[in-house]
């Protein structure tokens, strides 16, 4: 067999406007992907997380919200002092109390968050937006005299007036924020709009921005990358795409295609299947069999003519090796199995059988799995046995 490559080159990346060279990580599983109804993290488990995410290279973790209770801030301070290469971050409202705490936790950074569309000013706040932007400005102005490396954080940005979020995140930067950060908090976004907004804010301020990116209409990895071609510079993620709702950009899919569509490598993905698994674990949220990246099926092959070229060459049906995310290729005996690719698995466990005898084991499996009976490989064996007696 010839030797692979890692993964496929995209020949088309010659027609992308523009490449995110400059960016990072930030991973907010254990603040975000932790709101998913019904999912809580024990310290133990938060602590396991925190130092996977931490070996595969992401450069901003959110450890989580600790205002919430003594224990979540226990968890935070101590996330904070385990020596991890990549900075700690927690949420904090514009409230001034929420910044003494993240000053007790002694974090890298403080996301203070403030929402502006009308829908939230109304209902959530019942204030009007000056009224809300001033008491945000004043508990940021708050974090910076004491020290703090603030992320400023408009939830809803994404149905606030363009010129409305213009001007906040001007303020915003004028008062010394390091990052101002827009949250797609409901999913409304889609490629074309995240890079247009994106690129209206970078035209606007010089303060780094950042995109948080919701997955209500499927498409928060989608916009993240196109948010990172208009000059985003923190995407935000979570594993296996859990949070709120229909959850968060999926760090699997996120950081594969950076690898794959921009050649950005820098991050260890060969990690991303191990850590998948034990958030699913973790949070009890199955992984769906086709997910992108780390599913049962992403490496999984049962077509004939799909068998029969990926024993040849694996990259015919395959954009990158199961290899390069800790994932391993399964080649699926069922209905859709053609004689070649049946023949290349009993070969390989041990068996020579005649012509014939192929002949009448492949009718054994397609009868099997038309009657959706999985063939097993106790199975096949039994069948296999069956016909040298």
């Amino acid at each position: 067999m010839l030797k692979m490559a890692e993964y496929s080159k995209n020949p088309l990346m010659k027609f992308i406007h523009s490449k995110p060279n400059d960016i990072e990580i930030c991973d907010v599983t254990l603040r975000d992907g932790e709101q998913t109804p019904g999912v809580v993290f024990s310290r133990d488990e938060k602590i396991a997380i925190a130092e996977k995410l931490d070996s595969i290279g992401i450069d901003v973790i959110e450890a989580g919200f600790p205002v919430v209770s003594k224990a979540e801030e226990a968890i935070v301070r101590e996330i904070a002092h385990l020596g991890l290469d990549a900075r700690i971050c927690c949420l904090a409202r514009s409230v001034g109390k929420d910044v003494d705490v993240a000053l007790k936790c002694d974090v890298d950074l403080v996301s203070i968050f403030i929402a502006t569309s009308d829908l939230h000013l109304k209902y959530k706040y019942h204030k009007t937006f000056e009224e809300a932007t001033s008491c945000a400005l004043d508990v940021l102005d708050y974090a910076k005299d004491h020290g703090l490396t603030v992320r400023f954080a408009v939830e809803d940005a994404t149905r606030t007036d363009i010129n409305s979020l213009k001007s906040i995140f001007k303020s915003a930067e004028e008062h010394g924020a390091d990052y101002v950060s827009i949250a797609d908090t409901v999913g409304i976004l889609n490629p074309s709009t995240a890079f247009y907004l994106v690129k209206e804010m970078k035209n606007t301020i010089k303060t780094k921005v950042c995109i948080h990116c919701h997955n209500d209409l499927g498409m928060a990895v989608a916009n993240t990358l196109s948010g990172a071609e208009a000059g985003a510079f923190q995407l935000h993620t979570t594993v296996n795409g859990i949070g709120e709702r229909c959850g968060n950009a999926s760090l699997e899919e996120l950081l594969v295609s950076l690898r794959i569509q921009y050649g950005i490598e820098r991050y260890d993905v060969s990690k991303l299947t191990e850590l998948s698994k034990l958030v699913e674990r973790y949070s009890g949220i199955p992984i769906p069999r086709t997910k992108a990246i780390v599913g049962a099926n992403a490496f999984a092959h049962e077509s004939g003519i799909h068998v029969a070229a990926v024993l040849e060459n694996p990259m015919t049906y395959e954009l990158f090796s199961p290899e390069m995310v800790g994932g391993e290729r399964e080649i699926i005996i069922g209905k859709h199995t053609g004689s070649k690719a049946l023949k290349g698995v009993v070969q390989k466990m041990g068996y020579d059988l005649s012509q014939e005898q192929m002949a009448i084991l492949l009718d054994k499996v397609k009868k099997c799995s038309e009657a959706k009976k999985k063939v097993t490989c106790d199975r096949l064996t039994s069948f296999i046995k069956g016909l040298e007696c």
